[in-house]
């Protein structure tokens, strides 16, 4: 970071639910609070890839009352300021602009702006040290006033469920180079493209995955905010004057539930990148090994090490079984004559279905929710 730039902080996004790793994520324990992949939860594994680029004084997470007592747990080194509770969930935008007033609201004369760093708390990222690289570089780039900056990931397929980032077709193959990564302005967003419409936005080699990690300026959202959000933007205003005051409880919980209910993609990025004058979102290729882990069978498809493996948590028997994945760390798991199945034990519930079909498990906590299952939810 040169004297200029202003300091760097990371917001990491920490309340969803992760319904679709149901029934081991629950209310109180989702899925970034859970051991997913390897011995740390998710969002462990999130704070311990930042920390040599963030000290834990500039590592925020934003994450609701249920789910606070957990993540302050989880990570001890931070600050109890530094875990913001959502009363309600509004959604990214509202999420992201509840930590842009605490960091206006700790703006000094000597610093009186801030980078800001939003990242998702339940991704897996492979390449540590590559990640690492593209993200200072991004800073640098969101250091820019005005500048909007995304991480575009590479895609490996032609995948319907994301959303997909299309860079401007005049600027060169390479881009702008900026400690040593590639910088594309980006042309536009695309949400959930059909197949066929994924296969071409994979010939063309101008389409990157957006895997919502976000880098600007605290006055470039601010900004942006304004234009695009102007009633989040006021009540963001008016909750950043009571930040450590009493007064600051009852305000959020005022304010809170009546700001927009909108993405930040949707609220921002999608408008900035549609300015006629000249985009000012740029997006930085980032080849890191990531993964969303949206799902069982995405789990599967990390931990097996080749096609139709079976991938089970404890001890299990195999007879004429195949593409498998089963946990049970508790209990022997014996499989005879099953193919590419998901299958997950906890003490009060056991999951059972295809791993074609690990994307409908959310479904079951929507029947739940309305069939009095409070105590499975």
């Amino acid at each position: 970071m040169t004297a200029k730039e202003p300091p760097a902080h990371a917001v990491i996004l920490a309340g969803g639910r992760g319904t679709r790793f149901w029934p081991r994520s629950r209310q109180r324990t989702p899925k970034q609070l859970l051991n997913i992949v390897g011995q740390e939860s998710m969002l462990q594994q999130t704070v311990a890839r930042l920390a040599p680029v963030f000290p834990p004084s500039r590592i925020w997470i934003v994450t609701n009352s249920q789910q606070m007592a957990s993540v302050r747990k989880q990570l001890p080194r931070l600050a109890p300021r530094n875990i913001l509770a959502e009363p309600v969930g509004r959604n990214t935008a509202a999420a992201i602009g509840l930590a842009a007033a605490h960091l206006l609201a700790s703006a000094s004369s000597e610093s009186p702006d801030a980078l800001m760093a939003v990242l998702p708390s339940d991704h897996f990222i492979a390449h540590t040290a590559a990640y690492r690289r593209v993200l200072r570089a991004a800073l640098r780039v969101a250091a820019r006033p005005g500048a909007l900056v995304v991480l575009g990931i590479p895609p490996a397929r032609p995948e319907t469920g994301y959303g997909y980032i299309e860079r401007d077709a005049r600027s060169s193959r390479r881009g702008q180079r900026i400690g040593g990564q590639s910088v594309f302005p980006v042309r536009r967003f695309t949400e959930k493209p059909s197949l066929s419409r994924a296969r071409s936005y994979i010939r063309t080699g101008r389409y990157f995955w957006n895997a919502g990690m976000f880098f600007w300026r605290v006055s470039t959202l601010m900004e942006n905010l304004q234009r695009h959000l102007p009633k989040t933007h006021s009540a963001l205003l008016r909750l950043a004057e009571t930040v450590d005051t009493p007064r600051y409880a009852a305000t959020l919980r005022r304010i809170y539930a009546d700001l927009e209910n909108i993405s930040i993609d949707y609220a921002v990025l999608e408008p900035a990148s549609r300015d006629p004058r000249r985009s000012p979102v740029f997006v930085l290729p980032a080849a890191v090994g990531w993964s969303d882990l949206g799902s069982w069978d995405s789990v599967y498809e990390l931990l097996a090490r080749r096609p139709g493996e079976n991938s089970s948590a404890g001890r299990f028997l195999a007879l004429d079984a195949t593409g498998n994945f089963l946990y049970s760390p508790e209990k022997f798991v014996a499989a005879v004559g099953v193919r590419d199945l998901i299958v997950v034990e906890t003490p009060d519930a056991l999951l059972i279905c295809p791993r074609n079909r690990a994307q409908e498990v959310g479904r079951i906590v929507k029947w739940l929710e309305t069939h009095r299952g409070e105590s499975l939810l």
